[in-house]
């Protein structure tokens, strides 16, 4: 049977220390929950996601350079019009947990997951995102066996405590419009010769949604925060 993917929305990212402090200092302080949301942004607490495995903290622990525009994205969907955080955090997280080794190379899931990407660098995580994708040698063996994957959402929500932040300031928010969101769904794998499974997923996103502009993923937080 061949090794399974990890889902590409792990939660055992570290983040660089500059990257934390960028994080927090410049999007979550002014949400007065500082303590609350830095820990679902730094803390390194255990996710609940039977899914994971040992690979995947190997395969995340590093930042990777975006590829090139003409990489093309392969089956990684563009991100979609839309100016409303849920609605965009759960497309997000669908594509995500979505993958086709089949017809789509490592370098085009790199390239079609950076699309999502707010081009605001100092609110944008690169490494939480680039490090849910497998390294080239593990893509290559899930390509031998024409391992796919299809994310399916349930519902997504705000966090209680980023709702209670964001009720006691509202104008807080308009520095950034950083959003804190949390997904749940399934994942559903297959390989060849009728081999695959499904899986529960979960994920807390961070995703920037400017006024009068469609949102772009933020970041990836590295435990899930219900």
């Amino acid at each position: 049977m061949p090794k399974r993917f990890p889902s590409l929305a792990g939660y055992g990212v570290t983040w660089s220390a500059n990257r934390r402090v960028a994080i927090v200092a410049l999007v979550l302080t002014a949400l007065l929950a500082l303590a609350a949301i830095t820990a679902w942004f730094t803390g390194r607490g255990e996710h609940h996601d039977s899914g994971s495995t040992p690979s995947q903290a190997s395969t995340s622990s590093h930042a990777e350079a975006a590829p090139k525009p003409a990489a093309g994205s392969g089956s990684v969907p563009k991100p979609p019009q839309i100016a409303e955080p849920v609605a965009f955090a759960k497309a997000a997280a669908a594509m995500l947990w979505s993958y086709d080794t089949r017809d789509t190379s490592r370098d085009q899931q790199l390239a079609g997951m950076r699309s999502w990407m707010t081009k605001e660098t100092k609110y944008a995580d690169w490494a939480s995102v680039s490090g849910q994708v497998p390294d080239p040698l593990l893509w290559s063996r899930m390509a031998d066996q024409d391992q796919h994957a299809t994310g399916t959402v349930t519902e997504g929500h705000y966090p209680g405590a980023f709702k209670q932040a964001l009720a006691e300031d509202p104008s807080a928010i308009t520095e950034a419009y950083i959003y804190v969101v949390t997904v749940n769904g399934k994942q559903q794998i297959e390989w060849k010769k009728g081999g695959g499974g499904s899986e529960d997923r979960a994920v807390t996103l961070a995703v920037q949604c400017r006024p009068n502009h469609d949102c772009r993923l933020a970041a990836i937080a590295p435990s899930v925060t219900q």
